[in-house]
């Protein structure tokens, strides 16, 4: 199969750049995107920065959060219980965060093979800026990407009827790291965490990043990528 036949072929997916949102309205969008795909409506890419919050997921513990309430007040961090899988995690400016609403069925009915592929999504665009991101062999870290002992993205999913919302993050600037003192960062204690700014000094933004990220995210999940 030629290379034009391999694009018609492939589904259209629209990979859309939100800009900033609070976590409850891209919950919202979320939502509502995957009533649309269940409805056989388009599958979306969502691209985003999150104003800053903590969000607790399914097998997080309340004392995950090691700031106050009212540090995380003042500092203007929302907290925010989720359906999502994973323990603890932060999202703010500085950050790219991508909530694939796709359909894996009938041919990519495999959780451990979609959260590989995402890993493998944000390794290609990693490495595309000279980075050598990997997945850790640590059990207790699994679905994310380090470099070295530092966590430069996370990944956490929902699958209802296969279809997919929430995704993963990635900390482009150095702006997000200090925030992750406030947590145990997907209930790890023995690593730290790291950003593409401050590992190849380059000043890029999340919007920077849509590119190469929609580009590999295409070729991984074999989908024509329609920007919006």
């Amino acid at each position: 199969m030629d290379a034009l036949a391999r694009s018609a072929a492939a589904p259209p997916l629209s990979a859309e750049w939100l800009g900033r949102r609070r976590y409850d309205d891209a919950l919202a969008l979320q939502r509502a995107a995957a009533a649309a795909v269940a409805a056989g409506g388009p599958e979306r890419l969502l691209f985003l920065e999150h104003e800053p919050v903590f969000t607790l997921g399914r097998n997080a513990h309340a004392a995950d959060v090691v700031f106050t309430p009212e540090r995380c007040r003042a500092l203007g961090i929302e907290i925010r219980e989720t359906d999502r899988g994973g323990k603890v995690t932060y999202h703010g400016p500085g950050q790219l965060v991508g909530y694939p609403i796709v359909n894996l069925s009938p041919g990519r009915r495999d959780v451990k093979r979609y959260v590989t592929d995402l890993e493998e999504v944000l390794l290609r665009t990693l490495a595309e800026l000279g980075i050598r991101g990997e997945r850790s062999p640590r059990k207790e870290r699994v679905t994310s990407v380090w470099v070295g002992n530092d966590k430069i993205a996370a990944i956490g999913i929902h699958l209802s009827r296969w279809i997919t919302t929430h995704g993963f993050a990635l900390n482009v600037t150095e702006e997000p790291l200090p925030f992750f003192a406030g947590i145990v960062p997907c209930g790890i204690t023995d690593g730290g965490v790291t950003a593409v700014e401050r590992l190849t000094g380059r000043r890029l933004s999340p919007r920077d990043l849509v590119e190469p990220v929609a580009r590999h995210f295409g070729a991984v999940f074999g989908r024509e990528i329609i920007p919006a």
